[in-house]
């Protein structure tokens, strides 16, 4: 998870940049409705900005999490209210831990990200190409009119260089997401 602090004097703006993205891939996962969560979560920032007593810095990563895992779960209710399926029941307990998975498969794909962008332009797009859009290797070569075994050396060099920039743990987690 993002380990940085948003301070007082972190502009709303700064704040929004640095977390809109992952909390909208956050609550697609609870609402699989690319409109609903960029509603959900810029509502959450409304809110936010219209509070009178802020959370405090050292928690408003947590607190943003929080209210669109929220907010996520109020609009399915809403749904379901609306299509006859409400029953009254409790939250289901698993609720708490699919939204932890969901926090942390959004960070580190996140931190994923941002270490993809500094990877040389075609290790870059051949990374992409084989472990984010699903192509098989002789796919990209062909798209790419290079050699399969290029596509290979590439995702190689990409994954040796990820592997360099982030603690071990973590690799081991991005792995999982991305070869799965």
């Amino acid at each position: 998870m993002s380990t940085k602090k948003h301070d007082p004097s972190t502009s709303f703006e700064e704040l929004f940049n640095d977390n809109y993205a992952r909390l909208c891939h956050f609550a697609m996962q609870y609402l699989e409705d690319h409109a609903a969560t960029k509603d959900v979560v810029q509502e959450v920032f409304i809110n936010y900005w219209n509070m009178e007593d802020k959370p405090n810095p050292d928690v408003i990563t947590v607190f943003l999490y929080s209210a669109v895992k929220n907010a996520c779960l109020n609009k399915l209710r809403r749904q379901k209210l609306e299509h006859g399926y409400l029953n009254k029941q409790d939250v289901d307990p698993s609720e708490d831990a699919i939204a932890l998975n969901s926090m942390i498969r959004s960070e580190v794909l996140s931190e994923l990200h941002k270490i993809i962008t500094t990877l040389p332009d075609n290790c870059q797009r051949i990374f992409r190409m084989g472990y984010l859009e699903g192509l098989k290797n002789p796919q990209i070569a062909e798209e790419l009119g290079i050699s399969v075994n290029t596509v290979k050396t590439q995702k190689q060099r990409a994954l040796k260089i990820i592997k360099s920039r982030v603690n071990p743990d973590l690799f081991a987690i991005i792995c999982l997401i991305i070869l799965k």
